[in-house]
């Protein structure tokens, strides 16, 4: 072992990819925190703060396309896609834990507001799932875990935002319950690119995966 080699990769598993116990799982793409136009971002905007712009633009740019090339990939093998929202049932947040409440309340982030809803680029089509969760982790709100087991769901692809809170929380979730975890890097965005690159560094040390959209595309194969 080199100097600059990371111990910890001696104790890390080797991935087994198997098309067939693959889901993807789409983040809280919502408008709320996920589209400049949502309420964070107009909040920010007539606060004349730019301090979001490189989540947004990111979003934008790489995101959001890669995570359409990723449904549609699922789509043509067959394999789960499954939306995980955030977001409270009333409008004051009063049913979600208290370190939530302030977030959810104030970007309108509630069931039946638009804030509330899928980005329309990724809306929700028959045959995808939708959970919604009022924590940070959907295992820790959400029927998920069942879900997945009942469609034979071991590997777990993600994608969303934000990188380092609803996403690596949920694919730190889903490992220690034994799901194969890959978090898709450029599926993925958070508010300061150091933050997005160190939390994927993290993640890889010991929980799971990461990886480009177009290794993903190539590792499952259609009829594989």
């Amino acid at each position: 072992m080199n100097a600059t080699q990371d111990y910890i990769r001696d104790y890390m598993s080797e991935p087994v990819i198997e098309p067939s116990g693959a889901a993807l799982l789409i983040i809280d793409m919502q408008y709320a925190t996920g589209s400049r136009h949502g309420a964070l971002g107009r909040t920010l905007k007539a606060q004349g703060s730019n301090v979001a712009d490189y989540r947004f633009a990111r979003i934008e740019s790489t995101v959001l396309p890669s995570i359409v090339r990723l449904r549609a990939h699922f789509h043509r093998l067959g394999q789960p896609v499954v939306h995980v929202t955030l977001g409270a049932a009333h409008s004051d947040a009063s049913d979600a834990p208290r370190h939530m409440r302030k977030l959810l309340a104030s970007c309108n982030n509630h069931v039946g507001s638009r804030d509330h809803e899928i980005l329309d680029e990724l809306k929700p089509v028959p045959g995808e799932h939708v959970l919604r969760k009022t924590t940070v982790g959907a295992f820790a709100s959400t029927a998920i875990d069942s879900l997945m087991r009942s469609l034979g769901v071991d590997q777990l692809y993600m994608v969303g935002v934000s990188t380092n809170m609803c996403v690596e929380t949920t694919a730190r979730e889903a490992a220690d319950r034994g799901y194969q975890v890959t978090l898709v890097e450029d599926a993925c965005a958070t508010t300061f690119e150091d933050l997005h690159h160190v939390t994927l560094r993290n993640f890889q040390r010991l929980f799971g995966r990461v990886a480009a959209t177009d290794q993903v595309l190539a590792e499952l194969q259609v009829g594989a």
